[in-house]
């Protein structure tokens, strides 16, 4: 019994002491492993979280470049319309430029031609009375021949005919005597105007832009002209007309716009007749 106890006491007593260190060892590096596997998981994360900000930053910086490319786009678009209208614009002053020199020439040319035609006659004559005569003639010529230069001066609408811009240019233009032209001024609480054949109401003005809105009455239609500019053309035709109308505002104030209406020869009393037979 003794010998039992004395070999179990042996037995207990002889365990290796490198068996406890190594189970410390162990566990410090378990603990360190820990550490590492922690801060690697932390700076995973981190890293995670910045690509998805840098993913997002790129995706954000793509749709602006996109839009700001779509932006390009549309403003290249807008460049070369103004281009193509200035284009044409240009063209269109060359044209006329062409026009107003041919047409001063032809005057030039006329006055020396009538000139020369005077001179002629003159010398040939030798009553006094016949002198004077001749004279007044020439003055009556010059002064045709200077109105026709002056309309020459005029700007043209694209259907042709010469826009006047105040109340001594339709007096050229009815001299012309190519159409009947109608004054008038037509407030905006006054209600309808008749101007011609048509009757006009004036809705709105803006001085500063120099437009206004009308309402044209004509053959029992009405129509609104909304934001025309001043010296600005605008054309239509009635029942008792094959040709066009044509109203032209000058001036406008707070108030009021001034202006004419342009009607081919014999218009008026055939819309007149027109609205005679229709009364009845």
């Amino acid at each position: 019994m003794s010998e039992f106890q004395e070999f179990s006491h042996t037995g207990t007593a002889g365990t290796p002491r490198w068996v406890g260190l190594a189970v410390g060892v162990l566990g410090g590096l378990s603990l360190i492993g820990l550490g590492l596997g922690w801060g690697a998981l932390n700076q995973a994360k981190s890293l995670e979280q910045t690509t998805l900000a840098s993913k997002q930053a790129s995706e954000a910086l793509s749709q602006r470049l996109a839009k700001e490319d779509e932006i390009n786009q549309q403003l290249q678009s807008d460049l070369k319309v103004i281009a193509d209208k200035l284009n044409v614009t240009q063209g269109e002053l060359v044209t006329a430029r062409k026009q107003n020199k041919n047409a001063t020439s032809a005057v030039d040319k006329k006055v020396d031609n009538l000139a020369t035609s005077v001179k002629a006659e003159l010398a040939s004559k030798a009553s006094a009375d016949d002198v004077n005569k001749l004279n007044g003639d020439i003055t009556g010529v010059k002064g045709d021949l200077d109105a026709t230069k002056n309309s020459i001066q005029m700007a043209r609408s694209e259907m042709g005919t010469l826009i006047a811009r105040n109340h001594d240019e339709i007096d050229q233009l009815r001299r012309i005597g190519q159409r009947d032209y109608f004054e008038f001024t037509v407030q905006r609480r006054g209600g309808a105007t008749k101007v011609g054949a048509i009757q006009l109401v004036l809705k709105d003005t803006n001085p500063k832009k120099s437009q206004y809105t009308i309402n044209v009455l004509a053959d029992d239609n009405s129509f609104e002209k909304k934001n025309r500019s001043v010296n600005e053309p605008i054309f239509f035709y009635t029942g008792g007309s094959r040709s066009a109308l044509e109203l032209v505002v000058n001036k406008v104030t707070k108030s009021s716009a001034a202006g004419y209406l342009s009607m081919p020869k014999g218009t008026s009393s055939t819309a007149s007749a027109s609205s005679a037979t229709s009364g009845q």
